[in-house]
């Protein structure tokens, strides 16, 4: 039994690949150029009027596969790319088209450039041409390039020494270096380091990173770095060398590097007939180990999840997903289907996937396929906000009434403020010039019960404000100031609760206000509350006889000073780590 790359992939220990066949130039235009080429023709007119001409044209146009193919007898059957003349790819507007592909689909493929780019080319003249191509046609990205100064294929001695020179003072520029040609040894050792980010620079800062490698052979063997996620190939290659370069791309690095991502160019279709072979060869057959899902299958069965989300919240009895459901079994699942979901979701951006497009099209008629979005942007975000709360639910991090869950600490993080609060304050107003004009209970009822429908937008806490608000309008007990959208009431009462909590914790356990203020400010978790020693400090100032009294009276019975102390530490930590709540 061998252990394949498929096996790798399949136990999580090294990512799949999302190869890309890039066309620089029309199939249709290079099938005519060899069906007139070999039909002896100089144009279609010419082809079509002779009898024996149109034979061998047509053939050529409606027969004869793109990719040659060894047929079932082992006879090899060549394809249109084999009767490309070897100088095809080596024209200005193949290398434009190149450089094109790679600057249009940067930012997304790199992240924003927190990932690195290696990009192979077929020759030493190559690697100089488009080193220069790229510093002109995409001046923001950081490049150089790498090569061994040794060698000659086809570069020719001054053309690839004036390269040399040049890529060796642009790196000395950039990067505060003075690499000269006899140190190339220690350029490449430079590189290397700078690539990976390991010493000097595990801590590199972005302005000192290499955006895109452009390499001929070298690095695309051995070189090992998570931070490397896209491997540009203008070079045809072969079984174990494809699957060697490939490899450059796969190591795990975390939700942003959902697999390694390959865009080839020259021979494409030869090429995409050798990535195949090079599977079969070297991953036990089982491509689809190997290959990632495509775009329309993760859009799908995104769809389909978020079906199964929307089940979840239905059978509870919950609308527009305004709150958590209350059975656990319900909540463990809500987590697992979230995390699945935004697995799809990462995957799916990095393919070309934008909130602002709700309907993708994949393929041609007659089998063209048609994916709708079964949500938006909106939905996702009210969505991240219920899977924030079951976090914050859990105590201990990540257990809540002695059930498990799924809880991934990245998706706490996910940025839920530009949730569209327009549609919510729109509703609001138009509650407001009911409330306080000559419309019947019956449209004012039927107005907040709109405004509460989007309620959904607001963390669980923040609803109870919000409700709290409004029952303040209702009994003519709060100031309408104009300018104010309904998230401003809410933050304001929110605040105001705040503040009467922390004042009254402060006052039953005689402690330092303006401390516990500054604490609660700074958003601790259970890693740093004791960050500097601030904590302890804080414990320090509470009042042991204010502190004894309330508890003993909290608990009906005498208390010793050691348990006193214990349960004063516990309702501290607890008070700060969950923002505060009502004493």
């Amino acid at each position: 039994h061998r252990y394949t790359i498929a096996d790798g992939i399949r136990d999580k220990n090294v990512l799949g690949f999302d190869p890309y066949k890039v066309l620089t130039q029309k199939d249709a235009d290079l099938r005519k150029a060899v069906a007139l080429e070999k039909a002896k023709a100089a144009d279609e007119v010419e082809a079509l009027s002779d009898p024996e001409k149109k034979k061998v044209f047509n053939h050529y146009i409606k027969n004869v596969k793109m990719a040659g193919f060894y047929d079932g007898s082992g006879e090899y059957e060549k394809g249109i790319e084999d009767f490309l003349p070897l100088t095809q790819f080596d024209r200005s507007n193949h290398h434009e088209e190149v450089v094109k592909d790679i600057k249009d689909n940067w930012i997304t493929l790199s992240q924003n450039n927190k990932f690195h780019g290696l990009f192979a080319t077929n020759s030493i003249s190559d690697a100089i041409m488009y080193y220069r191509l790229i510093k002109k046609e995409i001046p923001d990205l950081k490049i150089s390039a790498l090569f061994d100064p040794n060698i000659d294929n086809n570069g020719g001695h001054t053309y690839k020494q004036d390269g040399l020179v040049e890529i060796l003072k642009d790196y000395n520029e950039n990067y505060k270096q003075d690499f000269k040609l006899a140190s190339h040894s220690q350029f490449k050792k430079d590189i290397a380091a700078r690539l990976a980010h390991k010493a000097p620079y595990i801590n590199i800062k972005r302005e000192d990173q290499i955006n895109l490698l452009i390499v001929v052979d070298q690095m695309l063997t051995g070189f090992d770095s998570k931070w490397l996620n896209t491997l540009y190939l203008d070079k045809k290659m072969q079984y174990e060398s494809i699957i060697q370069a490939f490899s450059r791309t796969n190591r795990l690095f975390g939700p942003d590097k959902p697999f390694g991502t390959i865009r080839y160019y020259r021979w494409p279709h030869t090429m995409e007939r050798n990535i195949n072979d090079a599977v079969k060869l070297y991953s036990g057959d089982r491509q689809i180990d190997l290959f990632v899902d495509q775009l329309e299958h993760n859009l799908k069965s995104m769809n389909f999840i978020f079906e199964e989300i929307s089940r979840i919240f239905k059978d509870s009895g919950i609308i527009n997903f305004e709150k958590l459901p209350s059975e656990v079994q319900s909540k463990r699942k809500f987590a697992k289907l979230f995390k699945d979901f935004n697995n799809y979701l990462e995957a799916a951006k990095i393919q070309g996937f934008k909130w602002s497009k709700t309907e993708y099209q994949f393929g041609k008629n007659p089998n063209r396929s048609i994916v709708k979005l079964k949500f938006d942007e909106n939905i996702y975000l009210i969505l991240a906000i219920r899977y924030k709360e079951l976090f914050s639910s859990t105590s201990g991090g990540g257990e809540a009434t002695g059930v498990p869950f799924e809880i991934e600490g990245h998706l706490t993080e996910i940025d839920t403020g530009r949730i569209d609060n327009d549609f919510m304050n729109l509703k609001f107003d138009k509650y407001l010039k009911e409330l306080n004009g000559n419309a019947t209970e019956i449209e004012i009822q039927k107005n907040l019960d709109k405004l509460h429908s989007t309620f959904a937008t607001l963390t669980q806490e923040e609803q109870i404000f919000a409700n709290l608000f409004l029952k303040d309008i209702e009994l003519g007990n709060a100031k309408i100031t104009p300018g104010k959208t309904f998230k401003d009431y809410i933050i304001e009462y929110k605040f105001n609760a705040k503040n009467d909590q922390i004042h009254k914790i402060s006052t039953i356990l005689g402690l330092d206000e303006n401390e516990l203020r500054n604490m609660m400010d700074l958003f601790l978790d259970e890693k740093n509350i004791n960050e500097f020693g601030r904590f302890d400090k804080l414990k320090e100032t509470v009042d042991k006889t204010k502190a004894k009294e309330y508890f003993e009276k909290q608990r009906g019975e005498k208390l010793k000073a050691f348990r006193v102390n214990v349960l004063s530490e516990n309702l501290l930590r607890k008070f700060i780590l969950e923002g505060g709540f009502e004493i």
